[in-house]
């Protein structure tokens, strides 16, 4: 398993893009670390590398994922994230603690969080919808990314409807936070469930709107009518 993680960061390295490594950090406040690689060709990578190892049990690949997270760099933590998503089919409710452990140690930016976020662990909550509760505890946490995982882990659920209730409780925790990608993150999550739940978003924001951050509002109304938004903006 070990040739996989080195033939991964060798073909990674043969794939720097110049622009890209110039670029890369120009996206994010905070300092990340970086080969300089296209997002669509560390897609690539990541897909062609997995069927090597889809067949090993879901331990080792957990275990693999592992040692991308704890290098720091962005491209391998994003493979990290795909490699845990293409997995999904044999997720159990004990795999949140993994999870959980990667959320907390070793998300350092919006892009990494999202990439985990937005699809192996709103997945697992999906199946398991009981782990909202855990959600919510990271809504309370004093790290920025776990405060922003707790949010966006719901983005494709609140898209089809699913637990309006728990991203309401959720929005209600961060919903004066000062951090503006914390901010975004709920914004975000309401702006999802507003697809399926236009009007009770709209009368959840009209109710806030005297305390909620013009930044997650904006985010909140985005995909809304324009009158609502109007509504909505008015101080």
């Amino acid at each position: 398993m070990e040739q996989i993680i080195r033939d991964l960061r060798e073909t990674l390295k043969a794939n720097i893009d110049e622009k890209t490594q110039k670029t890369g950090q120009s996206y994010f406040k905070e300092k990340v670390i970086s080969y300089g690689v296209k997002v669509i060709t560390v897609s690539k990578i990541s897909k062609d590398l997995f069927s090597e190892i889809k067949h090993q049990p879901k331990h080792k690949i957990f275990s693999l994922c592992e040692e991308l997270w704890q290098s720091g760099y962005l491209e391998e933590s994003f493979i990290a994230a795909k490699w845990s998503d293409y997995i999904s089919n044999r997720y159990e409710p004990n795999d949140f603690a993994i999870f959980d452990k990667w959320v907390n140690l070793y998300i350092t930016n919006w892009a990494s969080c999202d990439t985990l976020c937005n699809h192996s662990i709103g997945t697992f909550v999906e199946m398991y919808p009981q782990y909202t509760s855990e959600l919510k505890k990271w809504a309370k946490s004093n790290n920025r990314w776990v405060k922003r995982a707790a949010a966006v882990t719901l983005i494709i659920p609140a898209r089809k409807g699913l637990f309006l209730d728990d991203i309401f409780e959720i929005a209600d925790i961060l919903l004066l936070d000062k951090d503006d990608l914390v901010q975004k993150g709920y914004g975000w999550m309401l702006k999802a469930a507003s697809e399926a739940h236009q009007e009770k978003v709209f009368e959840y924001v009209i109710s806030k709107k005297k305390i909620i951050p013009r930044t997650a509002l904006r985010y909140a109304i985005e995909k809304m009518p324009l009158d609502l938004k109007s509504e909505a903006m008015k101080k």
